[in-house]
């Protein structure tokens, strides 16, 4: 067992054995039992109430163990992209499309920009992968910026919640994150990559959590009510090729 300090609090964690599937255990001063299957590996993680014993986890594990086992399935069958060299003649996605990498070696700020059936980046001479990697990661971290504030202005009047403040960065386990107190919202930047309904999804998502914390039938009811689609473009975000840089 190992202590993780986040912030003033400290976790309990440990591991458990479900149906031949290693669980980390987390325990947290929440009130409600949270599970995750993190890509590419299909890890499994469950956030537990610090008053919830050993016992009353594992039924609810046991519960939910064909979902883990699909979602686990879902990540070993996915198309997943190549380790990247940054270099021109690769493929990188961009909105749900392909696209060929062009390089560019030149004096000046690093620049990438959208030509036709490619993606062009500038980098100065000699810029390493790091470097590179940035320059696209900042492109596509603006791009997402960009198409926020008209999704927020559109889906606060509908949903009749307020959105104190939102963010845009890459994120290793999700898609976007709500802190409800605080009205805030972080999008991942690797949703650029996406179809833009996948944006618009994950983006209503955190919304609705203004509503609804949980991931209930009041949360699902919430989803139906202001995105019927929701099951779809979540399938869709779920089967799009995974990139290894991603997690």
């Amino acid at each position: 067992m190992s202590i993780i300090a986040d912030g003033m609090n400290k976790l309990k964690s440990d591991s458990m054995e479900i149906g031949g599937i290693e669980v980390e255990v987390l325990r947290k001063d929440i009130k409600n039992l949270h599970l995750s299957v993190r890509p590419p590996d299909g890890d499994v993680r469950v956030s537990a109430p610090r008053c919830m014993d050993d016992e009353a986890v594992r039924l609810a594990l046991a519960a939910k163990l064909e979902w883990i086992r699909k979602k686990r399935r879902l990540f070993e069958e996915s198309e997943r992209q190549p380790e990247r060299e940054m270099v021109s003649g690769e493929s990188h996605y961009f909105r749900g499309r392909r696209y060929r990498l062009e390089v560019e070696e030149r004096d000046g700020a690093p620049r990438v920009a959208l030509a036709g059936e490619r993606i062009r980046m500038s980098v100065r001479p000699g810029a390493d992968l790091g470097a590179r990697e940035r320059a696209l990661n900042d492109w596509y971290r603006r791009h997402v910026k960009d198409e926020i504030p008209a999704l927020v202005g559109k889906w606060e009047p509908v949903m009749g919640v307020s959105v104190a403040e939102w963010g845009v960065k890459r994120m290793k386990t999700r898609w976007g994150s709500c802190n409800v107190g605080a009205r805030r919202i972080w999008l991942n930047s690797e949703l650029a990559k996406k179809p833009p309904r996948c944006l618009e999804y994950v983006l209503v998502h955190e919304m609705a959590h203004l509503l609804e914390r949980g991931h209930g039938d009041r949360f699902k009811a919430l989803m139906h009510r202001f995105l019927p689609s929701w099951r779809l473009r979540q399938a869709e975000l779920e089967d799009f090729p995974l990139s290894q840089e991603n997690w």
